[in-house]
């Protein structure tokens, strides 16, 4: 294969994903999120549900105006919702809503029927390996979000 079909190829893999993404989240009845707020609420979701902005935008790898836009939308929808930290009013944490864990188990559904969707097919070696490559490709930009 030619090297320079590599961003053609990562492009495409992308977008197949994210419309994928959208269909399960139909299909889940949950018409109002899109597969960016995605990363937000598994970072809730792995943190007991409450975090501050610092630290989503360190989870999720995005920087602070992407955070906050996407916060502030699903805020809006009210999946989740801004505290004060009472010791320090600098500090605000996002929390999950009551609706923010009600799709809780939904979400995770979604996210495995897109894990097995994208690991048909391969060996347990091959997974391994494509997760190992992936990494490397994506330390190969640096750090940079």
């Amino acid at each position: 294969m030619k090297d320079k079909y590599i961003v053609y190829f990562i492009s495409k893999t992308k977008k197949k994903m994210t419309k994928y993404i959208e269909e399960k989240l139909y299909e889940y009845e949950i018409h109002d999120m899109v597969p960016s707020y995605g990363n937000i609420l598994r970072a809730l979701y792995e943190n007991n549900g409450k975090l501050n902005m610092k630290e989503i935008g360190q989870l999720v790898g995005k920087d602070k105006s992407t955070v906050t836009a996407l916060v502030n939308k699903l805020i809006k929808l009210g999946y989740i919702r801004k505290d004060e930290c009472q010791e320090d009013r600098r500090i605000s944490y996002i929390t999950l809503s009551k609706k923010g864990r009600e799709i809780q188990g939904k979400f995770e559904q979604i996210s495995a029927d897109v894990s097995a969707t994208a690991y048909k097919g391969f060996t347990p070696e091959e997974k391994e390996t494509f997760l190992r490559l992936l990494k490397k490709l994506n330390n190969n930009f640096g750090t940079s979000k």
